[in-house]
């Protein structure tokens, strides 16, 4: 299970591309109560980004209408907001009939609990490795700065 050859678009049109590097690929939303982990994620993203390592947020308007921005709005709303420097895409579907590829694949991966399947909310996170391969699931209540998540990016880099 690789996401490697998966197209996605920026949130200025751009490619993204995964396989280079460890990422760490999060659906995102402006208007959420777990909004506030842009933060976490920014600091995470510029602690490892040297080491090989990009966070990459997902806009999803799909968990009570909590990301309705245009494209513009949400780098704007991140930027000033949270200081966020990683790459953002399209906004996009994660599940459902409309469910972008990308999540096609990392649905599959189980979390901690062995559980795949539908991403529950928003800053659902998945841990891919250099490889393109999905390496871990940690559901949005799991902060970027946890001593899980922490944990597995370092794993993803020495490794």
């Amino acid at each position: 299970m690789t996401v490697k050859n998966v197209s996605i678009a920026a949130l200025d049109g751009g490619p993204v591309t995964f396989g280079e590097k460890a990422t760490l690929i999060v659906n995102v939303a402006s208007r959420c109560g777990l909004t506030p982990q842009y933060g976490a994620l920014e600091e995470l993203h510029e602690r490892y980004h040297d080491q090989g390592f990009s966070v990459v947020g997902v806009p999803c308007n799909q968990f009570a209408g909590q990301e309705p921005g245009s494209p513009d709005e949400i780098a704007t709303f991140c930027s000033t907001t949270y200081g966020v420097t990683f790459p953002l895409t399209e906004k996009i579907d994660v599940n459902g009939d409309g469910r972008h590829p990308l999540y096609d694949i990392l649905t599959q991966f189980p979390d901690a609990d062995g559980e795949a399947g539908d991403v529950k909310w928003n800053f659902e996170k998945f841990l891919v490795g250099a490889d393109g391969s999905v390496l871990a699931r940690f559901r949005p209540t799991v902060l970027p700065d946890s001593a899980e998540v922490t944990a597995a990016v370092v794993a993803a880099l020495a490794g």
